[in-house]
């Protein structure tokens, strides 16, 4: 990668606020907390009116507020229907970004927290969760469509969740300047919503048919020596990092702080996993600091 690839922009760009919205119960007050730890100025609730006033000021304050986050969600009621020209405004506010980051969850893991915590949805303080959780959803639509990032949070649990936000939305200030993500995931469980890129291997052999190996991972060097076997393995393993190596400089010089890469197989235990670590390992050899999740290793 050249230099211009890796400089960081100026001082005064540096600035940036991320505003978090979402459906309750899908990790905003975990995700807001997770900001705050990796230093971040964060506000809960603020009105919407006043995000451009909080925008501008912190700004123009005498020790400019270089990193913040607000969460702006259902508790607004009626001023909800002036965020997306609020938000358009403060996007366009020169000298920093600008991102909205969207919490969700599927409506059974909404069901399920909730029932957990005993807390009445904001909605249906007398109705039923899933009446609360389909008019939030309605309410909420402007603002998703509106999204940088769309998060869902389904399949994590609190620790997960917070040290992914903390790895890659809100990564170390010194750190690399866009946080690269290899994730394995299976499509039985569903493709994963934050997924940037993403690459089927359905096509390679399975070792989960291969006597000795169903009960291995991608991570088992038995697993790892099976898939080097297969032409198709080694030929798509090359084509991703070649495709990669490209694309990762053009999204670093676009300004995109994170980036997530989605390998998929069927159950995300085998291929997928093994064909993350290798692509990442390579990737390493051409100076991209790259990270590995696997969403689905423990599942069956």
């Amino acid at each position: 990668m050249s230099q211009a690839d890796t400089s960081r922009p100026p001082a005064d760009a540096d600035r940036e606020l991320i505003v978090i919205t979402g459906m309750s119960g899908s990790g905003k007050t975990l995700a807001l907390r997770a900001f705050e730890d990796r230093g971040f100025y964060c506000v809960d609730n603020l009105p919407v009116t006043l995000i451009p006033v909080f925008a501008e000021l912190s700004a123009q304050a005498r020790r400019p507020l270089r990193r913040a986050a607000l969460v702006v969600d259902v508790r607004e009621g009626d001023l909800l229907q002036d965020f997306p020209e609020i938000y358009a405004r403060v996007k366009s506010l020169p000298g920093g970004r600008t991102r909205l980051i969207f919490f969700d969850a599927d409506d059974d893991t909404l069901i399920r927290r909730f029932s957990e915590t005993r807390r009445p949805h904001p909605l249906a303080p007398h109705a039923s969760l899933e009446d609360g959780i389909a008019r939030e959803r309605e309410m909420l639509r402007p603002l998703r469509e509106l999204a940088d990032l769309t998060l869902d949070s389904s399949n994590f649990n609190v620790h997960h969740l917070r040290r992914y936000i903390q790895e890659h939305l809100a990564p170390v200030e010194g750190g690399a300047p866009m946080a690269v993500t290899l994730l394995s995931f299976g499509y039985k469980h569903g493709i994963p919503i934050e997924a940037d890129l993403v690459f089927d291997t359905r096509f390679l052999p399975n070792p989960f048919f291969v006597e000795g190996l169903r009960g291995r991972t991608g991570l088992d060097a038995e697993v790892v020596r099976y898939l080097d076997g297969s032409a198709e393995y080694g030929d798509l393993r090359r084509r991703l990092v070649d495709l990669l190596t490209f694309l990762i400089p053009q999204y670093l010089h676009e300004g995109k702080s994170y980036l997530t890469v989605a390998i998929g197989c069927t159950g995300g235990r085998h291929r997928s996993v093994a064909l993350s670590e290798a692509v990442a390992s390579d990737l390493g050899t051409h100076g991209l600091r790259v990270r590995t999740s696997h969403r689905d290793l423990e599942r069956e």
